[in-house]
């Protein structure tokens, strides 16, 4: 949630053990019942607490299911502190929920808030994606968010130098687009311009895909411009610009043109048909740079990570971190991502859900994900294999990020987060964090090196990826037969000659025999 909040600037997070060593600009998060967290009793709390117990008003135990949010500061007033408590773990839950959902985080207010109950919020579609491209294939302007992330409104620009307007037009990352696929834009412009000069033009990307003149030196209001929108120029990142090229009609005295007073408007009622459809092939870790496929849906109900059973300070912070980044990549008005324990992983989250698996060679709790001998493996006596290749490295260091589908479901995902030692999860934990190194993984796996004692996390050439292309992939799809066929084509084209010229054969035969008969 912290990550939602933080969007794209920059967080910090660290884990104590104490609340010693605080500086004035530093915020504390205290989560955990008073037996599992006893500095709280060393703070000035506005509840009681005896025995381990918060007390209610009546002195008396609170149910364990109550949660308990509380707020205080350090240092005299100078560090404030968060602490999100209960008697029992469901209790604790229930505070940390009504934080992160908006019904019960906009109503509570004070320096103390009692949660006895919190609204269970519906997970949204699996292709609702806020700051992306609608589901439906018909959708207006007025249905996409702007630049800043709010819903689009008329945009007018103005001058012969006037910026374009930006459309964000974010595919979603199972998009496939066909051909067939258009925008209707609607525009008005000003009077007075040059019709010989002047136009009006749409980019996907910077490549132009239709220009049409300004005719009327008189202005016009609410005219159409229908625009095919090319398949390959639409992606995840795209931004459609709509540039006004507006010259006027009359140039000024001393080479000096006014041009203030020529405008264009592009308005919300411009329309989209967009012919598409649902295919993927996985895994892909560049896929994971949108959240794909464990944000979807965005409140990352279909995702679990699984940690060791004893997790160390560097599993919990790589937990954190690689949270963190999921929240930068979603919206959604609730958090429901599960976190377990090996020991703890029911059969059904297994069979349902993708899974993230953190922790080192020797405790990383899913180990089908390196049971099989293809591929690339860390094993015993700091050993990498790959393939039938196997090389033993010292110190290794190096983090690992791997990706293979799961064989419980052949629809779902599952990544590792590991290395042969603590160093290596922090080397992964610095490529979540850092948008310069999160942004490079492809493939299905990622090597992370460095050659530094201690690597910045804000130094460019701290670490080295290296990418590799080996676990199975599998297409994962909704479309119709056709579409498969075509597709299938497409993937092997070295068939289609070879088909053509089988059915000719065949046909010759058949042919021969028939007129063999006749005469």
């Amino acid at each position: 949630h912290f990550g939602r909040l933080a969007d794209f600037r920059p967080l910090e997070t660290n884990i104590v053990k104490d609340l010693k060593k605080f500086e004035w600009n530093d915020r504390v998060v205290i989560v955990g019942t008073p037996q599992e967290q006893p500095l709280m009793r060393s703070l000035k709390l506005p509840v009681n607490i005896t025995n381990n117990q918060i007390l209610d008003g009546d002195k008396a135990p609170l149910p364990d299911d109550v949660g308990v949010l509380m707020l205080t500061t350090l240092k005299e007033g100078g560090v404030p502190v968060l602490i999100a408590t209960g008697n029992g773990a469901e209790g604790v839950a229930k505070a940390m929920q009504s934080l992160v959902q908006p019904g019960s985080s906009q109503i509570g207010t004070g320096q103390v808030v009692f949660v006895s109950d919190v609204a269970e919020v519906p997970s949204p579609e699996a292709r609702s994606w806020e700051r992306y491209l609608p589901a439906q294939s018909a959708f207006k302007l007025a249905d996409l968010k702007g630049m800043d992330n709010k819903p689009f409104k008329d945009v007018t620009v103005r001058g012969t130098s006037a910026p374009p307007v930006q459309i964000p037009f974010r595919a979603l990352p199972d998009d496939r687009f066909l051909r067939g696929s258009s925008m209707n834009l609607k525009y008005s412009y000003s009077g007075q311009i040059n019709p010989r000069k002047s136009t009006v033009s749409v980019r996907i990307d910077g490549v132009t895909v239709g220009s049409k003149s300004l005719s009327s030196d008189k202005g016009a209001s609410n005219e159409t411009f229908n625009v095919n929108l090319p398949p390959n120029l639409m992606k995840i990142d795209s931004v459609i610009d709509v540039a006004f090229n507006l010259y006027p009609k009359d140039s000024g005295e001393c080479g000096q043109v006014s041009d203030q007073q020529l405008w264009g408007t592009v308005h919300t009622d411009t329309n989209f048909n967009l012919n598409r459809e649902n295919s993927v092939e996985l895994p892909d870790l560049q896929l994971l740079t949108t959240g794909f496929p464990f944000t979807a849906p965005q409140d990352l109900s279909k995702t679990a990570i699984v940690m060791p059973d004893s997790p160390t300070e560097a599993d919990v912070m790589t937990l954190l971190k690689f949270s963190e980044r999921m929240g930068r990549l979603s919206q959604a008005k609730s958090v429901k991502l599960d976190v377990f324990t090996a020991q703890n992983l029911p059969e059904n989250v297994k069979k349902e859900r993708h899974l993230v698996g953190i922790g080192t060679r020797d405790r990383f709790p899913i180990k089908e994900m390196f049971a099989s001998n293809e591929g690339f493996r860390l094993t015993d006596a700091f050993s990498r294999e790959n393939g039938k290749d196997k090389v033993h490295v010292l110190p290794d260091q190096g983090g690992v990020i791997k990706s293979v589908m799961s064989p419980w479901n052949r629809d779902r995902v599952m990544v590792a987060l590991t290395g042969q030692s603590d160093q290596g999860l922090k080397h992964i934990q610095d490529v979540l964090a850092n948008d310069l190194w999160f942004y490079q993984l492809k493939n299905d796996t990622v090597l992370i090196s460095s050659n530094q004692a201690n690597p910045s996390p804000f130094d460019s050439d701290a670490y080295q990826l290296q990418f590799l292309d080996q676990a199975a992939s599998r297409r994962i799809e909704n479309i119709s037969f056709l579409s498969k066929t075509r597709q299938y084509l497409q993937d092997h084209w070295y068939l289609l000659p070879v088909g053509i010229i089988s059915s000719s054969v065949v046909l010759y035969g058949v042919a021969q025999v028939f007129l063999k008969r006749v005469g």
